[in-house]
């Protein structure tokens, strides 16, 4: 009877470490590739996104911005994206009025829009994954701006994200 539990006690770990072993992170290098081509630096987060600080020199601020690690397939498109913290929801006040505002803004937006994940707002652009490294910098720096310019809307002289 021994040799028999054997097997179920190796079977225990194994489905244990698969439970509860830190996940993997998944990034694409190729974002990697493009982001050292334009001089860019960045971290990669826990989740597998390329973080960039924007720094403001002038105005004395700072603006997060981050490259998805990962792409999404829609219809045959690989689609990337690239987004940037502006407020937080609760903090922030964003209510009824001020999501249909949001949303009224996107629609004037060339490239990117308003979108809330948990209690923060975000500029979000996405886009084809085979944009090169100069259009991929140029929605970096749209996603920046745009959510800096939010953000003290928002918060006046508060710099958070």
């Amino acid at each position: 009877m021994r040799p028999a539990t054997r097997p179920l006690s190796i079977s225990c770990l194994m489905l244990a470490y698969a439970l509860f072993a830190p996940p993997a992170i998944a990034f694409d290098a190729s974002v990697a590739t493009r982001l050292d081509a334009r001089g860019i630096q960045y971290v990669v987060d826990e989740d597998g996104d390329y973080k960039v600080t924007y720094n403001y020199s002038q105005e004395g601020r700072s603006q997060l911005v981050f490259v998805s690690g990962g792409t999404e397939s829609v219809a045959g498109f690989r689609v990337r994206e690239v987004f940037a913290p502006a407020a937080r929801v609760a903090a922030d006040g964003i209510n009824g009025p001020v999501a249909l505002a949001l949303l009224a803004d996107s629609s004037s937006n060339k490239l990117g829009a308003w979108e809330i994940r948990g209690d923060v707002l975000y500029f979000v652009i996405k886009l084809p994954d085979g944009i090169d490294a100069a259009q991929l910098e140029a929605a970096m720096d749209i996603a920046a701006q745009t959510a800096d310019d939010k953000e003290i809307e928002f918060s006046g002289d508060r710099d958070d994200l």
